[in-house]
């Protein structure tokens, strides 16, 4: 009987242990709520394939190495993971604006917005004055073809730093220099779309029209058609409604999208729907997409 007891007390204690084990959350919404990974991750076998290759390399010490493995543990939602890889390589090649660049990066997602401004301004930094290079695509496109640069990507990461922070006047500076680097029609429309939006908030309605001027339904897109479809109903020729459609893609591209569309309601004028927008998109798993993240920085400011 006595062993019986025994072997009870230890089931409740395992029991009480596994039921207090709390997960990590890997971020937190600007009012404190614990994100987590979804469950189950999309692809998850094949980006957890990705990460064991980018692992197996002769050495995981080379920057190019170090910067692979912070990105697929990214994909994989493991954000505090990409983060430390990238602060190891920090550590390491202080000079290599690509580490402040990613992890940089990762400090939005994470919604350490601060952190995230000091990394973007210290790359940004480190790349005055050097020839541009294309970024490696971590996650490619269907065909193949990387569409954006170093350079491109410090700025359009700090303008959105700004923009979340509500420095509108240093996000506009910085979407502006990032215009000067998109050289092909998906940097164009990413940063087109920002740069409205900036110019809007500030008031300078004349300004942001003029973005719109380059901006054609027959466009070569191969990434970024949410911001593409946000840029034609700022021109009247999508809809807002047809952007909400919550059939129209994944969580990522619905909280694109969506914010797009809640944006739009504020800057012309109608609180009450973009607040709705701002809830809805803020209400979808795609907790890692900018324009979750723009929605909760929104719906903060508004309260």
């Amino acid at each position: 009987m006595r062993q019986l007891w025994v072997v009870v007390a230890l089931a409740l204690a395992s029991g009480i242990a596994g039921a207090t084990q709390v997960r990590e959350p890997e971020a937190r919404t600007l009012t404190g709520k614990p994100l987590y990974p979804p469950d189950p991750i999309p692809n998850r076998e094949k980006l957890e394939g990705d990460l064991a290759i980018a692992l197996s390399v002769t050495t995981t010490a080379q920057p190019e190495a170090m910067i692979t493995i912070g990105r697929r543990h990214a994909y994989l939602w493991r954000y505090r993971e990409a983060i430390d890889w990238f602060t190891r390589g920090i550590a390491r090649y202080p000079a290599d604006a690509r580490m402040y660049r990613h992890r940089g990066h990762r400090y939005i997602t994470t919604r350490q917005f601060d952190r995230a401004r000091a990394d973007l301004e210290k790359a940004a930094s480190l790349i005055r004055g050097t020839a541009d290079q294309v970024e490696p695509d971590g996650a490619p496109n269907r065909s193949g073809i990387p569409r954006s640069t170093l350079h491109f990507n410090i700025c359009y990461h700090l303008g959105l730093t700004y923009y979340l922070q509500g420095d509108f006047a240093k996000a506009l500076d910085a979407y502006r220099s990032c215009l000067a680097v998109s050289n092909n029609d998906d940097a164009v429309v990413a940063t087109s779309d920002w740069l409205w939006m900036t110019l809007m908030r500030m008031g300078r309605k004349d300004e942001a029209a003029r973005v719109l001027e380059r901006i054609t339904p027959k466009m070569d897109i191969m990434e970024n058609a949410s911001y593409h479809r946000r840029l034609l109903m700022y021109k009247g020729l999508e809809t807002p409604e047809a952007l909400l459609d919550p059939g129209g893609g994944d969580a990522t591209t619905i909280a694109t999208q969506g914010y797009g569309v809640g944006n739009y309601y504020l800057v012309t004028g109608d609180t009450a729907r973009a607040r709705k927008v701002f809830e809805q998109v803020t209400s979808g798993a795609g907790w890692n997409a900018f324009g979750y993240i723009a929605a909760e920085a929104d719906l903060t400011r508004m309260k």
